[in-house]
């Protein structure tokens, strides 16, 4: 397993770094974070660009890249501004169960358009009563004749305001047992009557990336919105966020980069008895040490689990790894930032305040630190351990 980039990578890199440098200004990031406002016109450069959707198939619009180029862009956008990074990652959410799962219609209706920038999708899988619990779902969906009845309620749900369509997990066969058997995934359309969207208001982090309530009251769609096979939206649910676990991990990697990057520079600068704190303060420079070393660990944690999905070799247990050490570190190297930075790691115009809040996500969202946990011990239990 080799993790050096190849020439296209490298250039790909390459290309989304210097696209986010130059456009990711601090005032955009202060006024986004501020406001709670989804920076639209960064989002449809980055796709003009081609960046969202990279891993999607070239005949959908995308770049025909994988996993790991997915990463690479997660990584860079969230390294220049965690706050812009953490909305542009989000964009394409859920559409690759679409992409893995759907049917050339709707590959054909929904993936160009989420490539092109004209459409941001989403994926509604929590609910206020399970939280990361998807084995139990209260939102049913009923067949009569060729439409498919849609009652219930969603939380936490990323870009909910902005969505031009959902793919909901829904409880298809009220009968079987487990309950999770009978789950099935639906497309629902933002303007679907009888759907009514709630924003959530003073987040502590990722302010940019709306997150939101939804409720679905008698909502009708179409029986050609069902996405993968009837009563298998749980297994392919699980398929899809043990891939998108690995881009989240990305965004932990990316995160602590750029807080560690600021901090870095500062401890250049900073002087204090007539000489910069990088080098005349060993307190100081060991931080900086630790934080570089759980930096790359989680780095090539991240690229390990992004390498085996691109090789079709999945590993739940490396993605739960790499999500969950990779959100960890983000908190922890953002929080050393601030230290360092002292007093003014604690203005917003110095960012790392930021990344520190922005960072608290990647531990909770696409399942919590102790969901990664439970995924890991189990493949530990179900390998063994050789003495």
């Amino acid at each position: 397993m080799d993790f050096r980039l190849t020439t296209d990578q490298l250039d790909i890199k390459k290309a989304i770094s210097e696209f986010a440098e130059k456009e990711f200004t601090k005032e955009i990031a202060l006024e986004c974070d501020k406001n709670e406002q989804f920076p639209h016109e960064l989002h449809k450069m980055a796709a003009e660009l081609g960046f969202i959707g990279i891993h999607f198939p070239e005949q959908y619009g995308g770049g025909e890249f994988g996993t790991f180029e997915n990463c690479l862009y997660v990584e860079e956008i969230c390294r220049v501004d965690s706050c812009l990074g953490g909305a542009l990652l989000l964009p394409d959410f859920a559409s690759e169960l679409i992409m893995d799962r759907g049917t050339e219609e709707q590959k054909q209706k929904y993936l160009p358009k989420v490539a092109s920038g004209e459409f941001i999708s989403a994926g509604a899988f929590t609910e206020p009563e399970h939280g990361s619990d998807i084995t139990k779902m209260d939102t049913t969906a009923i067949k009569s004749g060729n439409e498919w009845e849609i009652n219930g309620n969603k939380t936490l749900i990323s870009n909910a305001t902005i969505a031009d369509f959902y793919i909901v997990l829904c409880q298809t066969d009220m009968e079987v047992s487990p309950s999770y058997r009978g789950q099935s995934l639906i497309i629902v359309e933002k303007d679907a009557d009888g759907l009514d969207v709630t924003k959530f208001k003073d987040k502590l982090g990722c302010r940019s990336a709306p997150t939101g309530d939804l409720s679905f009251a008698n909502v009708i769609v179409p029986e050609s919105n069902l996405v993968g096979e009837l009563n298998k939206g749980f297994y392919h649910s699980l398929e899809f966020f043990n891939k998108s676990r690995i881009e989240i991990a990305a965004q932990g990697v990316g995160t602590a980069q750029g807080a560690f990057e600021r901090a870095f520079n500062y401890a250049k600068e900073r002087k204090a008895f007539g000489e910069p704190i990088i080098t005349g303060f060993q307190a100081i420079s060991h931080k900086l040490a630790d934080m570089s070393i759980k930096i790359e660990a989680a780095r090539l944690l991240t690229y390990k689990a992004a390498w085996l999905a691109d090789q079709g070799q999945i590993d739940p247990a490396i993605s739960s790894m790499a999500k969950a050490y990779a959100g960890r570190i983000a908190v922890e190297v953002a929080d050393e930032a601030i230290q360092i930075l002292g007093g003014a790691g604690y203005i917003a115009e110095n960012e790392v305040e930021r990344f520190y809040r922005d960072a608290k996500l990647i531990e909770i969202y696409e399942g919590t630190r102790e969901i990664q946990k439970n995924t890991i011990v189990r493949s530990l239990i179900k390998k063994g351990v050789k003495s």
